[in-house]
């Protein structure tokens, strides 16, 4: 079966762009040969930073043919029914269709459509013009001869005016090659935008600039590899990684290793040659997060450290060259390093002055007395600073200053139920946005939180307010770590509330897949805060809005599914009024063990049976008595069955209070058998009416009572 090769060549695609491309490159194509009836064995995407490459094997030579059978109206439908159906069926005369008998309907028309298949290389060819042009960058360009204005020209050839291609970057030449293993491989030659596809590519734009002419996949990379391009992404990832460790062993250091960077740079050249430049020791004064970030931000280089450290850096950086140099690198080398050692002068000079007064002290004098800052701290200075230029955190929800005051208010509340120091959650809270006003910040703000703890380690504040200054944005994603401190907890529950509170009082609430204010992260980091630090927060209470609850509730439910928990157990424990989450969370965990133990089968059993009646009862209108009296209950099933209710429920009551869920259904399990023979003694629905409703109230009692663990009735099984 023959075997499918493209390739799309361009100037330089974005790195972080390279591998979805890819993806979706793969994706359409594939899905447009089967959708046009073709099938394949295998496919495989590829990419470089010139190129997008697909290698499909065993795809079918010819689409099958086709026979559909139309069905049609009544042969004694009105002539406007026949005429649609002419159409629909492609039809020029109903003397072309068939007559069908069907015993109930009667004579019916029948049009039988044969549509041949078509050969591989015609529906190549029909296909990939429309999915290169509408192909979904996240950002594209115009050019090619269309995109000039009409009546201009360039080289002598005459701009059309019509509609350019959009590409990421102008797109240079299409390889499309189709056949067997064993045949010599045709070119499909479809056009777009004058460029024809056919056979050659190029390879490196320095070391082998040359046109290369290829026939299958295998020679593409065989003929690649000599041209100096390494095709496969994940191999030069991978190469990159070596001998980057390699490198930095035989230095004495280790690699301070970086996915998103390792991805990035991969993404940056063809033919990878790792290298090793350095800095000035003095510059390791500097944090190592702004080295780190200065060096990888301004010229995608990785940092060492000495070799068994975890913590400082060495003054030796690795940097990733496209081109294998005549002189070993020596001069890449130093042109990085001047840039890095510019960049690192910049950095030292943010840092430093960070920790100096700031020029205008006497004008933040009110801010101070507001938030209680001491003017002789630095730290202090910013946030006095960021407060008095009235900085917009929302229009609509005023200023950095006033949410700093919001989350001081907030987390004042919060620090007896977190049991937190009140005095250096205060202060924590005061200072956890102080260094958006910093220089580092503002250079990188990716730093914010890690500089503030920094700077206010450098003036002597209380650790935990320190750590609560960085950590009071965790979580930031699922595979975030949550804050550990009381201090930090209680301040990263009042920011992350005060976020959620905001932006529900004014109507700024995700939608669909748009969450441009991460509401969903801050709900999410706000869960996974109260369930993995043991916090009993009453949500409602908190935020006075019944629909953020409900927002809480579906990030609970994801949060929850993830851990393992059935759906069906957490709509048992989960009712709209719940906002003791960490309670949610005990009982589901709780439920989970004990529905698969005999116990717990014994429970659902006996309690199904009898909520699933009521319900049926109540839905009809039936009457159910207010509370079971004693006097009504005739047969000793129904006694049996009272008393059975009154001691489990006292005791599920008493365990549930203790929050030992366990222990509680483990009493209502008991149930089971005065269930079972209260069914088979006793007739629910007497002729008597006070007794049919005193019978239902029994019923009612056992929902009741299991309620307060959960609704089992939500329980499959």
């Amino acid at each position: 079966m023959p075997d499918l090769l493209l390739e799309l060549r361009s100037e330089e695609i974005p790195a972080r762009m390279q591998r979805k491309a890819a993806g979706d490159l793969k994706k359409l194509v594939t899905d447009a040969l089967v959708d046009a009836g073709l099938t394949y064995e295998g496919a495989r995407e590829y990419w470089t930073p010139r190129r997008l490459t697909l290698d499909i094997r065993g795809l079918t030579a010819r689409s099958a043919d086709l026979r559909e059978e139309i069905k049609g109206p009544s042969t004694k439908a009105p002539e406007q029914a026949i005429a649609g159906f002419l159409r629909k069926a492609g039809l020029a005369d109903i003397s072309e269709a068939q007559v069908a008998t069907d015993p109930k309907k009667g004579d019916f028309y029948v049009a039988i459509v044969s549509k041949a298949g078509r050969a591989a290389e015609e529906i190549i060819s029909d296909v990939m013009p429309g999915i290169i042009r509408s192909f979904p960058w996240p950002k594209s360009m115009r050019s090619g001869f269309a995109s000039m204005p009409k009546g201009s020209s360039y080289g002598g050839i005459e701009g059309k005016g019509s509609e350019s291609l959009r590409w990421v970057r102008p797109l240079q030449s299409i390889i499309c090659t189709f056949g067997s293993e064993h045949d010599e491989t045709k070119v499909i030659p479809f056009e777009i935008d004058g460029i024809t596809a056919g056979n050659v590519t190029y390879g490196h734009r320095f070391h082998a600039p040359d046109a290369i002419t290829v026939r299958r996949f295998d020679d593409y990379v065989a003929s690649l590899e000599k041209a100096k391009v390494m095709l496969d992404a994940d191999r030069r990832k991978d190469m990159i990684l070596h001998d980057a460790r390699d490198l930095a062993f035989a230095s004495g250091l280790d690699l301070v290793e970086d996915e998103g960077l390792l991805e990035e740079v991969s993404g940056l050249v063809e033919w990878p040659h790792v290298l090793m430049g350095s800095f000035e020791k003095d510059y390791l004064e500097i944090p190592a997060e702004i080295i780190r970030l200065t060096i990888k931000t301004n010229q995608k280089c990785f940092v060492t450290r000495p070799q068994g450290s975890e913590e400082g850096l060495s003054n030796h950086f690795i940097l990733i060259s496209n081109i294998d140099a005549k002189d070993g690198g020596k001069e890449i080398i130093h042109g990085n390093g001047k840039v890095v050692r510019a960049r690192l002068s910049d950095a030292k000079h943010f840092w430093t002055r960070d920790q100096g007064d700031l020029p205008d002290l006497g004008t933040l004098t009110d801010s101070a007395k507001k938030f209680d800052l001491d003017l002789k701290k630095p730290l202090d200075q910013r946030m006095a600073k960021l407060d008095a230029l009235n900085v917009t955190f929302h229009a609509k929800l005023g200023t950095q200053g006033e949410r700093v005051a919001r989350i001081r208010a907030l987390a004042k509340e919060l620090a007896p139920i977190v049991g937190a120091d009140p005095i250096l959650v205060d202060r924590a809270a005061v200072l956890a946005k102080a260094d958006l006003r910093t220089e580092a910040v503002g250079e990188f703000p990716e730093l914010q939180g890690l500089m503030g703890r920094r700077y206010a380690g450098l003036q002597g504040e209380n650790e935990s307010v320190a750590i609560a200054i960085e950590d009071h944005y965790k979580p930031q994603g699922p595979s975030d770590r949550v804050p550990k401190d009381k201090v930090a907890i209680t301040v990263a529950l009042a920011d992350k509330l005060d976020t959620l509170v905001g932006f529900w009082a004014i109507d700024e609430k995700p939608t669909g897949s748009k969450d441009p204010y991460a509401l969903r992260r801050a709900a999410l980091g706000v869960v996974r805060i109260l369930l993995e630090r043991n916090v009993r927060l009453p949500l409602l209470a908190t935020t006075k809005d019944a629909d953020l609850l409900s927002f809480f509730h579906d990030r609970l439910k994801v949060y929850l599914r993830d851990m393992g928990a059935r759906h069906d157990i957490i709509d048992a424990v989960l009712t709209p009024e719940t906002d003791d989450l960490l309670l949610v969370a005990r009982r589901a965990e709780a439920l989970t063990s004990f529905i698969s133990s005999d116990d717990g089968l014994n429970l659902l059993a006996g309690t199904k049976r009898a909520t699933q009646l009521l319900a049926a009862e109540e839905k009809k209108g039936t009457v159910v008595a207010e509370g079971v009296a004693e006097e009504l209950l005739k047969l000793d099933a129904e006694k049996a069955l009272w008393t059975a209710i009154k001691a489990a429920s006292g005791e599920a009551a008493e365990a549930s209070r203790k929050e030992d869920f366990q222990s509680a259904m483990a009493a209502l399990s008991k149930l089971r058998a005065p269930v079972d023979k209260f069914f088979e003694d006793v007739l629910v629905n007497d002729e008597d009416t006070a007794i049919r409703a005193n019978r239902l109230a029994l019923l009612k009692a056992i929902r009741e009572a299991t309620g307060t663990v959960a609704d089992f009735s939500r329980i499959s099984g």
